[in-house]
C-alpha cells in the first residue's frame, strides 16, 4: 500500500506542475506566438532557398519536405535548452522554495517542470504542423503519425529541460544561462541531421552525429512524417529515453543546489 500511495503522490506532484504550466500558458501565449517566427523563417526563407540544392534531399521527396521535421525539432530544442532559465526565475520570486519545502520528492517536481516544457513542445508543433499546411508541405497526417510525433516531441523537450535544469543548478544566474543555451544549441542543431543529411558530413562529424540526440529525434520525426519507415524507430525512442532517464535522475540531485 505505501508503494501505491508514493506512486499516487509522484503522480499527482508531477501532473500538478504540468497543470499549472498549462494556466500559464492560457493566460499568457505570447511567448508560443513570437516562438513560432524561428521556424516560420527557416520554412519560408531558408527552405525555400535551399529547396534548389538537389543533394540535399532525400530521393523522392523535396528540401521543404526534408527539413520541416528537422525544424520541428529545432523549435522544440529551443524551448527546451533554455527551460532552466524559467527555474532560475522561479527561484529568484521564491516559488522553487515553496515547491521545494514540500513533501513532493524531488524527482516528482523535475518531472512535472520536464512534462511541462513537453506541453510547451507540443503546442510548438502545432504551430509548425500549421505552418507546413499552409505552405502546401506533403507531409504524413493521420492519427498515429501525429500521436507517435507529439511522444517524439516530450521526450526531447523532456531530454534537454532534464539538462537545462541541471546546468541551472550549477550557473545559477539567467544571463549565464541564456550564454550556455545559446552555445550549446548551435552545434546540437548543425551537428545533426536536421537541415543536411549525415552523409554529407565529414567522417569526424557523422561519428559525433551518432553521440547526438538531435539526430535520433529528427530520424524518427523524419520516418513518421515523411519516409513511413519505422525501422529505426525503435532504437531512436531506446536511446532518447535512457539519456531522458539519465537526465532526470540527475536534474533530481542537483535541483536544491539553486537554493544554496
Amino acid at each position: 500500500m505505501s508503494r501505491i500511495n508514493e506512486f499516487y503522490n509522484f503522480g499527482y506532484s508531477a501532473l500538478s506542475i504540468v497543470e499549472m504550466e498549462v494556466r500559464k500558458i492560457r493566460h499568457d501565449s505570447t511567448e508560443l506566438w513570437t516562438r513560432g517566427v524561428q521556424p516560420a523563417l527557416w520554412l519560408l526563407l531558408f527552405g525555400e532557398v535551399f529547396n534548389r540544392v538537389r543533394d540535399l534531399s532525400i530521393p523522392g521527396y523535396d528540401y521543404i519536405q526534408f527539413l520541416t521535421p528537422g525544424v520541428l525539432a529545432q523549435s522544440v530544442l529551443f524551448i527546451a535548452i533554455f527551460y532552466g532559465i524559467t527555474l532560475v526565475w522561479e527561484r529568484d520570486v521564491g516559488l522553487l522554495t515553496k515547491l521545494l519545502s514540500t513533501p513532493s520528492p524531488r524527482s516528482s517536481i523535475v518531472v512535472g517542470k520536464a512534462l511541462a516544457a513537453g506541453v510547451r513542445g507540443v503546442f510548438q508543433s502545432l504551430m509548425v504542423f500549421t505552418l507546413a499546411v499552409f505552405m502546401g508541405v506533403n507531409l504524413r497526417h493521420n492519427l498515429l503519425n501525429v500521436a507517435g510525433v507529439f511522444v517524439v516531441i516530450i521526450l526531447l523537450a523532456m531530454c534537454f529541460s532534464s539538462f537545462s535544469m541541471c546546468l541551472a543548478s550549477m550557473l545559477k544566474t539567467r544571463e549565464k544561462m541564456m550564454g550556455i543555451g545559446q552555445m550549446i544549441t548551435m552545434p546540437l542543431f548543425f551537428g545533426s541531421n536536421a537541415i543536411y543529411p549525415i552523409t554529407l558530413m565529414p567522417p569526424w562529424l557523422q561519428s559525433l552525429s551518432k553521440l547526438n540526440p538531435l539526430t535520433y529525434v529528427v530520424d524518427a520525426l523524419r520516418a513518421l512524417l515523411l519516409t513511413g519507415d519505422y525501422s529505426t524507430i525503435p532504437e531512436d525512442i531506446a536511446f532518447l529515453s535512457l539519456i531522458t532517464l539519465v537526465l532526470v535522475i540527475l536534474a533530481s540531485f542537483s535541483i536544491s543546489r539553486l537554493l544554496e
